[in-house]
């Protein structure tokens, strides 16, 4: 069986995107490896085993074209109303919270907010399948 460790995203600019994970999702980095043409930063919170891979190209200008393939990353959260109130006083500006519905009965309770490289995290309310 396999075991979910990491996804891996290219970043634009490394301070940015600390302080963007580390605000919005308590992310710190827990290893870092630096090589002649990039760096690999990894980051974690106590809530999962789950790593988030940060690659900064040296020397990169341009913004990276996500294309239309990528979809999103998704996080959980206790207190839905609570996150989204802190990530807007915090200025990182989460889009409207939905309630998902299939035939009357609650999917899920969401809202997207997009990394400063235009990736989206889908933030859940925590339930159901989404612990």
């Amino acid at each position: 069986m396999a075991k979910a460790i990491h996804s891996m995203i290219r970043v634009l600019d490394e301070a940015r995107s600390l302080a963007f994970y580390d605000t919005a999702f308590g992310l710190k980095p827990a290893d870092r490896l630096d090589f002649e043409g990039f760096t690999l930063i990894y980051l974690s919170n106590a809530e999962s085993g789950f790593e988030l891979e940060l690659t900064v190209n040296k020397g990169r200008t341009e913004p990276y074209d996500l294309g239309d393939g990528y979809g999103h990353l998704a996080v959980s959260v206790e207190d839905l109303e609570a996150e989204h109130a802190r990530l807007s006083e915090a200025g990182l500006g989460p889009r409207k919270i939905v309630d998902f519905q299939n035939d009357g009965a609650r999917v899920a309770r969401f809202f997207f907010i997009a990394d400063p490289d235009g990736y989206q995290i889908e933030v859940l309310a925590r339930g159901g399948r989404y612990l």
